[in-house]
């Protein structure tokens, strides 16, 4: 059964498709398609590679391994245990793998097909228990992201004058000295007087003065 897994270059396909479909699964929102898929191919390399010799252990080092990425995915989210998970997934695999060169196949299909699986994030949906990887979450102060001096807060309301063109960024130059800063979309030339609106964790922003009639 099954006969044609036992040449390496077949095992190194399954296991590839398997894991890029798996690791897919859990960076994506697939409806379930590439679980199926994945746990499919999976299966199939188990279900043909185990023998009295190698105990079912590796299919639950296997799932570990899974449960592990799973883990770093929604708590740690560093990337640590999920490269243990994947080394976790790889030594399930080889074990019960006929040679050496199979087994070598193998470990580079799993590590080849987690990196390929990143692709689907530039065509599908991506899942939430990744955005903390993605730095998705807002640089503030209030959240103990403070990377502007907090010297640069002392701005806001001061006025100054554009030293280049901002498209939409550029440079101003506030009481002589001069500072990087955005200008919230709008194009500006230079040497045109702005004001400081805003300071906070992703820079220095700013509008053109509006002009005020003498009273």
């Amino acid at each position: 059964m099954l006969e044609w897994l036992n040449i390496a270059t077949v095992g190194f396909i399954v296991v590839f498709l398997g894991t890029l479909f798996l690791i897919g699964e859990l960076l994506v929102r697939a409806k379930g398609v590439f679980s199926l898929i994945g746990v499919g191919m999976i299966s199939i390399y188990f279900i043909h590679h185990l023998t009295g010799d190698v105990g079912t252990w590796v299919v639950l080092f296997y799932v570990i391994g899974l449960a592990l990425i799973i883990f770093d995915g929604n708590v740690t989210s560093d990337g640590t245990i999920a490269a243990i998970g994947i080394v976790f997934m790889i030594i399930a695999l080889a074990v019960p793998a006929p040679d050496m060169v199979y087994r070598i196949l193998v470990g580079m299909a799993v590590i080849i097909g987690a990196l390929a699986a990143l692709m689907f994030l530039r065509v599908f949906p991506k899942r939430n228990m990744w955005t903390k990887m993605t730095l998705k979450d807002q640089l503030t102060s209030e959240r103990g992201y403070n990377t502007m001096n907090e010297s640069y807060k002392a701005l806001v309301g001061k006025t100054g004058e554009t030293l280049t063109v901002f498209r939409p960024a550029g440079t101003v130059e506030i009481e002589g000295q001069p500072y990087s800063a955005i200008s919230g979309g709008q194009f500006l030339q230079a040497g045109v007087k702005v004001e400081v609106v805003l300071v906070d964790g992703t820079g220095i922003v700013i509008k053109p003065c509006e002009d005020k009639e003498e009273s």
